[in-house]
């Protein structure tokens, strides 16, 4: 399993430690990963994710998953995460015509 959030992207990152005397070695920030259950009103199913904290703030920011696929960019969305952007744009498309 990756460590990388399925809807924004956020990936590991790599550093230093620098300590008092100005020494450096090599560390890893890993980002803030949660495994949640979100609502998909249009599609009207539970989805599981694994995304950042960060992005759990963005998606409820936005007015949820929905809301929040609609302006993501696709080269940041999971393989996954794109299947459903895909699916919700053509139930919204559906609803609308």
């Amino acid at each position: 399993m990756s460590r990388r959030c399925e809807l924004t992207g956020k990936a590991v990152q790599s550093g230093n430690n620098v300590s008092h005397a100005n020494n450096k070695t090599r560390r890893r920030f890993l980002p803030n990963l949660c495994n949640v259950t979100l609502m998909s009103d249009v599609l009207n199913q539970r989805i599981r994710l694994r995304i950042s904290a960060n992005a759990l703030r963005t998606v409820e920011h936005r007015g949820g998953l929905d809301a929040f696929l609609a302006k993501a960019k696709d080269r940041d969305l999971s393989p996954k995460a794109q299947i459903l952007r895909r699916q919700v744009a053509k139930k919204l498309a559906e609803a609308s015509v």
